[in-house]
């Protein structure tokens, strides 16, 4: 998928021009920043339209503004999935938490935060960290079986789980035990047909 057929799909979920506008500052400002740090593969520097930032835009399908004032993203690396979202939802009462335990990226996470007055807080290690929020989103974190322990054991109330997977999701559920406050849903990604969005809500 090209560069220009990445942008028509995020105009379609809702992304506005002068918000694509900003996302591209973003990426050259995180190509640059990658030069020096290894924040994303070099590899995927020239797809990052499809494989990183409509990979996280995909999210907003399935958030409406009432939830989109409470998300925390679990190891948000340069920013995917957390920064889309709030680059999105920044004229909404939006607030996200980005947990990232690399004093690296979190530096370059807060530099991107304050150009753009985003409403994010940047947090540090997930497991030094208190988690009180209701949407939990992820990408390339951990393993499905750590992200449900970290569900079950640090956060108390109900809360939702968006978690980007690949082309493993399936056999990464079929190896967890869900309990009965747990139930779940896969959905297509629309970056890659192997790709799926796994869907929890935790009581």
């Amino acid at each position: 998928m090209g560069d220009k057929q990445a942008k028509l799909i995020l105009k379609k979920l809702g992304f506005s021009d002068k918000c694509i506008q900003k996302i591209e500052i973003y990426k050259e400002k995180l190509i640059k920043y990658n030069s020096k740090y290894n924040l994303i593969s070099k590899n995927t520097e020239k797809e990052i339209w499809s494989r990183h930032i409509l990979d996280s835009a995909q999210l907003v399908s399935f958030l409406d503004a009432s939830e989109a004032t409470d998300i925390a993203d679990f190891g948000s690396g340069a920013g995917f999935p957390g920064l889309i979202l709030a680059f999105y939802y920044n004229k909404n009462n939006f607030h996200v938490k980005l947990y990232e335990k690399s004093s690296i990226k979190r530096q370059f996470l807060q530099r991107i935060a304050d150009e753009f007055s985003l409403n994010v807080s940047i947090m540090g290690n997930i497991y030094e960290e208190i988690i009180d929020s209701k949407i939990i989103v992820c990408r390339a974190f951990k393993k499905l079986d750590e992200v449900i322990r970290i569900s079950r054991e640090k956060i108390k109330k109900p809360h939702k789980l968006l978690i980007l997977k690949g082309k493993n999701a399936q056999n990464e559920i079929n190896k967890v035990s869900l309990d009965k406050n747990y139930r779940y849903r896969l959905e297509e990604s629309i970056t890659d047909n192997d790709s799926k969005i796994i869907i929890i809500n935790a009581k």
